[in-house]
């Protein structure tokens, strides 16, 4: 594997981060401050993109900023992994951008600078997770997401918000504090580095007990992955705008808490040692819990967003299961629902936004005959849904065929069961709310005759997504390439 030494990966970190000063110094234009915003991401998205050929050639972009002790360094390497990751998050952070402008424009929300910048550092973080080297730089990207989103979950400021925001905080830097940074700190002890390894960084060390302890401390300590008991805070956190949910919910937050979890599995422990210490049966046991109780959860809730909330607890856990089983194909399905759930749940999210400004509906009940006022959002709506259900031709079926094929292979059935069970539920939450916009008729009332689309920055942003989670479906090969380079 060729190693390439260059700046590109900080450089796609720096543009954000800079983009958050100048939006604070554009604060009086709005104009001026959006297009920062907006500048910003395309520049991310090119910078990221320029790395594909060389990381598909089966090379490695590294960048050391700075070490602080040996073994310890701020660093940054664009591998497959990182690159899958990075450039779904870069996309789509251009569209939430977009869709932003005009969900804030059309609610007058106030604070719309502190959002904007925020939201670039939130980014800003994101890539730094992604293009980690070590568990060091990972470690303080993750922290700087937790607070870089924290202003954004409180936006509105009301009692709720601010309860909503104070468990967010506690659930986030208090586990990542108390217990990977623990792990973190016996790593070091144990193989005197922080350096991520091919392979895992433990190889001819014999404390099966003390890995396995490190390993628990690891999962616990990343609870933006959502995995049970630490999931509360997730819906917790729906008190936000709709365009954080969706940075949350699909872009930057639970996707940097799956992925920090694909790298200790993959980097940090490796597939020999997770099935030497029989870790893998025992993640995918706690992922297959979360993933049916959340759906289960899911179908009590009437409020669309928590709904929602519930659902990404729920798929989080496709990602936490695939790699658990530790075969190829369930590894790849897993990886790659890093990118589908992206931008499927981006698109349910974004339509639920669209819903509250155009109708300012946040309930599933009150949603009958919608798809007659707002045909374009509910049509995405329906894309959305179908994807997380699995269905054929839509990115969501890619996902859960090939876990199921790991699962054969790995002759574990009883997870191909967790699999089909987790598809009726899914069905069960989604499906209702598609029959009532398309098939039931609203009571006539004079509020809803003035319903419409909302604006084309809102709308034109969900037909993105939503025409990104059809395509994945049908041709994923650009990111099933980056999978079989990381596997390989």
């Amino acid at each position: 594997m060729e190693s390439i030494v260059s700046i590109k990966p900080d450089l796609a970190l720096t543009v954000s981060a800079i983009a958050a000063l100048l939006l604070v110094y554009a604060r009086h234009s709005p104009n001026l401050r959006e297009s920062f915003s907006i500048g910003a991401g395309i520049i991310k998205f090119l910078i990221v993109l320029s790395m594909a050929p060389a990381v598909l050639a089966g090379g490695v972009i590294e960048f050391t900023l700075v070490t602080l002790l040996p073994g310890i360094s701020i660093s940054f390497r664009a591998d497959a992994l990182g690159l899958l990751f990075a450039t779904t998050a870069s996309f789509l952070w251009i569209l939430a951008t977009i869709y932003s402008i005009g969900y804030m424009r059309g609610l007058n929300e106030h604070a719309q600078t502190r959002f904007y910048a925020c939201f670039a550092i939130a980014l800003s973080s994101t890539i730094g997770v992604a293009f980690a080297s070590n568990l060091f730089t990972l470690f303080l990207f993750y922290e700087i997401l937790s607070l870089s989103t924290y202003p954004l979950v409180m936006h509105k400021q009301t009692a709720e918000a601010w309860k909503g925001g104070k468990m967010y905080l506690i659930y986030l830097v208090g586990a990542s504090k108390s217990f990977f940074l623990a792990a973190m700190i016996l790593t070091y002890m144990l193989t005197g580095t922080l350096d991520f390894s091919r392979g895992g960084m433990f190889g001819g060390i014999d404390a099966s007990t003390m890995l396995t302890a490190i390993y628990v401390l690891y999962i616990a300590g990343l609870a933006k992955a959502a995995i049970m008991p630490f999931h509360s805070w997730l819906p917790a956190a729906m008190v936000a705008p709709t365009p954080v949910s969706a940075l949350l919910h699909a872009v930057a937050v639970v996707k940097v808490g799956v992925f920090s979890i694909l790298r200790i599995i993959l980097d940090v422990f490796g597939v020999d040692l997770m099935q030497q210490l029989y870790l893998g049966i025992g993640t995918a046991i706690v992922a297959s819990v979360t993933l049916v109780w959340a759906s289960t959860y899911a179908l009590a809730q009437d409020n669309l967003k928590i709904r929602l909330a519930y659902s990404t607890v729920s798929q989080l856990s496709y990602v936490i299961l695939g790699a658990a089983l530790l075969t190829p194909a369930a590894m790849a399905g897993g990886i790659i629902h890093v990118a589908n759930h992206a931008f499927s749940k981006i698109t349910l999210f974004f339509c639920a936004g669209a819903i509250y400004v155009a109708a300012h509906k946040t309930l599933v009940s009150e949603l009958s005959g919608l798809a007659k006022k707002m045909p374009y959002t509910m049509a995405a709506f329906t894309i959305g849904s179908l994807s997380m259900i699995g269905v054929p031709l839509f990115a969501g079926f890619v996902t859960k065929w090939n876990i199921a094929l790991g699962a054969i292979e790995a002759q574990q059935l009883i997870f191909v069961g967790v699999l089909l069970l987790s598809t009726v539920l899914n069905a069960s939450y989604f499906l209702p709310i598609v029959y009532k916009a398309y098939f039931e008729t609203a009571p006539a009332t004079k509020d809803d005759e003035h319903i419409q689309e909302a604006s084309p920055a809102i709308v034109v942003p969900i037909a993105i997504t939503a025409a990104g989670t059809i395509a994945f479906g049908i041709y994923p090969d650009y990111f099933m390439q980056l999978i079989a380079l990381t596997l390989g």
